[in-house]
């Protein structure tokens, strides 16, 4: 059986959401192994006057949990 655990991130880019949410794997991926998925909660987006100058993610990473020795995942 595999046991799926979730976090919750913000991820920004200058460029798009679609890259604001390929930077979110990214940089998680750094840290997390086995992601399986991410699900976009919320958009967002910084304004300066007229012009959108950062999209924002809001968003959970699933990811597997991998077995001790004891065959407990943590």
């Amino acid at each position: 059986m595999t046991l799926l655990k979730s976090i919750e991130v913000v991820a920004e880019s200058d460029q798009s959401w679609e890259d604001a949410a390929r930077r979110g794997i990214r940089i998680a991926s750094q840290t997390i192994r086995n992601i399986r998925s991410m699900s976009v909660t919320d958009f967002e987006a910084v304004v300066d006057g007229d012009e959108i100058r950062l999209f924002r993610v809001h968003a959970k990473i699933a990811f597997a949990r991998e077995p001790m020795d004891d065959g407990v995942a943590r």
